[in-house]
């Protein structure tokens, strides 16, 4: 998918020119100089996953921010001092060093999704979610209408990767639409050179791993599954050819097992992945918030593959082609998933790596 792809359903920095213009998914406009709390980046205009724009004429002061996707962006953005409270909050050992001290600092409004009266009295004046229905995933009952958004002086908008990807045409096979999320939130947020940084950053991390595989063609490229072990064993969860996951094993050099399947996620069975028989298998379990935990974890995965009969004959199981993975690092949007294309992709191809040196 070329950068911009995600335009038309996806979130857009619409200003004199729109993410979907010549410049590709780091194209703001003139909204790129945006700095502070004003300043002649602004007004900027964002548009929802089904074209209804939201306009900023000065960055937003009190964010809150639905989990931890968004929160992690507004940090390495430089944005975080003005984030008061988020849902779905990142373990403590999930981010390193200084990063991973402020996210610390953020108030927690829910342990999962935040509940409904407590986001709208929040006081914040933006709030920024990373699905586009967050109310199904757990404890809070239903979300606020726009209407009541708008009541309570709170702006809604959305990280297109991920809220607006499962409506577009085409699937998500590199990482633009993850860039675009930074470079629109730089925009809003006044932050648009450090956005830019990010996301050079990120193309080349990726463009480092294109060097050495890209020129594998598809049919020779490993096959991959990916394992969500927290999602339950008894019928097992893959990420579709929608998902950010899909993006970032194809930047990798990789073949998705279940990358014909539409959508972001969907049930399969377990005759489903012995029949499509990966080559590889990544233990994705999602963060404890400490090391020793998330070691437990890996193993359990481990433990459950090799135990159970319908898995345990499969070659990738018996000669632990395992990469252990957090699920967080390849399935949710952020600028770490540029570390994970290159994490994987030596993993898959360490011989192209070392004649690269």
């Amino acid at each position: 998918m070329r950068p911009g792809k995600l335009c038309g359903v996806a979130m857009l920095v619409a200003l004199t020119a729109t993410a979907c213009g010549g410049g590709g998914a780091g194209s703001t406009g003139t909204g790129s100089g945006a700095s502070g709390s004003g300043g002649s980046g602004f007004p900027v205009k964002v548009a929802d996953c089904k074209g209804a724009e939201t306009t900023f004429t000065a960055a937003p002061r009190r964010i809150v921010t639905s989990n931890a996707a968004a929160l992690e962006m507004l940090l390495r953005l430089g944005a975080g001092d003005r984030v008061i409270g988020t849902g779905f909050p990142p373990g403590k050992g999930t981010w390193k060093g200084d990063l991973g001290a402020r996210a610390q600092r953020v108030p927690v409004l829910g342990k999962a999704v935040i509940p409904k009266e407590k986001l709208l009295g929040s006081g914040a004046d933006l709030y920024i979610d990373t699905f586009a229905a967050m109310s199904r995933m757990g404890g809070a009952g239903d979300a606020p209408t726009e209407e009541e958004f708008r009541a309570a002086g709170i702006r809604h908008i959305f990280l297109a990767s991920t809220a607006c990807a499962p409506m577009a045409k085409s699937p998500q096979q590199d990482l633009s639409g993850v860039e675009g999320d930074i470079t629109r939130l730089g925009a809003v947020t006044g932050t648009a050179q450090r956005a830019r940084e990010l996301v050079a950053g990120m193309r080349e991390k990726v463009a480092a791993v294109r060097k050495a595989v890209g020129d594998v063609p598809e049919e020779k490229r490993p096959s991959y599954f990916f394992f969500d072990f927290d999602a339950g064993t008894k019928q097992p969860m893959a990420v579709c050819r929608k998902q950010v996951a899909n993006a970032v094993l194809t930047q990798a050099g990789a073949r998705n097992i279940f990358g014909d399947c539409d959508g972001a996620f969907t049930p399969v069975s377990w005759e489903d992945v012995v029949a499509r028989n990966p080559d590889w298998i990544q233990l994705a379990v999602r963060d404890r918030g400490d090391a020793a935990a998330n070691a437990r974890a890996f193993d359990q995965a481990a433990a459950f593959l090799k135990s159970f009969p319908a898995t345990r004959g499969l070659a990738a199981v018996r000669n632990d082609r395992f990469l252990r993975i957090g699920s967080e690092r390849t399935t949710i949007a952020g600028v770490g998933n540029a570390d994970t294309v290159a994490q994987i992709a030596h993993t898959l191809y360490p011989t192209r790596f070392k004649a690269a040196r």
